[in-house]
C-alpha cells in the first residue's frame, strides 16, 4: 500500500497494486448464483473523490459492472447508503488492465472508513487481488466477498483487491 500527497488534479491517495491471485465476480451460465466483491479502506487524506480503479486479471465473459461507494462502520460491519455509483462495460480483451470507475464528486474525510462493492448480472470477471499468506494482514481495510445466497458475505484482512482511490 502506498499513500500519496494531496493535489488539485486527481491523484492516487491509496494504492494497493499487488496482484498474486484472483477473486471472481458475476456468475457462470450454468450457476445462477451471483458473486460480489468489495473492499473497505481507511481514507489517508481529505479530498473530493474522482475515481476508483481496479485491476482485471481475467474476463471470462464481458458485460456491465456496477461499483457503489459507501461509508463503512468497521465495528458493526455495516455498509451505509450509497454515496455514489458508476457503471462500466468490460470486454473479453480487458484482461490485465486497470479499469477506471469515474464517480460523482464526494468529499472523503481523512481517517474515515469507506468501502466499495462490485457486482454484475451479465459478466464473469476476475479481479486482481493480493493474498499476504503468513505475513502481516493489510492494515488499511478488508476485502469483502458475498453472493446472492449470502449477501452479508465475509471479510478478510489477509486479502485485498488490487485498487487505487484517486482524490482531487
Amino acid at each position: 500500500m502506498q499513500t500519496m500527497t494531496k493535489s488539485s488534479r486527481p491523484r492516487p491517495v491509496l494504492s494497493q497494486a499487488q496482484n498474486n491471485t484472483t477473486l471472481w465476480i458475476g456468475h457462470l451460465q450454468t450457476d445462477p448464483t451471483d458473486h460480489f466483491a468489495g473492499q473497505t479502506f481507511t481514507c489517508p487524506a481529505e479530498g473530493v473523490l474522482d475515481n476508483i480503479q481496479l485491476y482485471t486479471s481475467a474476463v471470462q465473459s464481458g458485460g456491465e459492472l456496477l461499483l457503489t461507494l459507501h461509508e463503512f462502520d468497521t465495528r458493526s460491519k455495516d455498509w451505509g447508503p450509497a454515496l455514489g455509483s458508476s457503471t462500466l462495460e468490460v470486454q473479453k480483451n480487458d484482461i490485465a488492465k486497470w479499469i477506471r470507475f469515474g464517480l460523482p464528486p464526494v468529499k472523503l474525510r481523512n481517517g474515515a472508513t469507506y468501502g466499495f462493492r462490485l457486482q454484475t448480472h451479465n459478466a464473469m470477471v476476475g479481479l486482481g487481488e493480493a493474498a499476504t499468506g503468513t505475513r502481516q494482514p493489510f492494515t488499511f481495510g478488508h476485502e469483502w466477498s458475498g453472493d446472492s445466497k449470502n449477501q452479508k458475505g465475509h471479510y478478510y484482512s489477509y486479502f485485498s483487491l488490487a485498487f487505487k482511490v484517486e482524490l482531487c
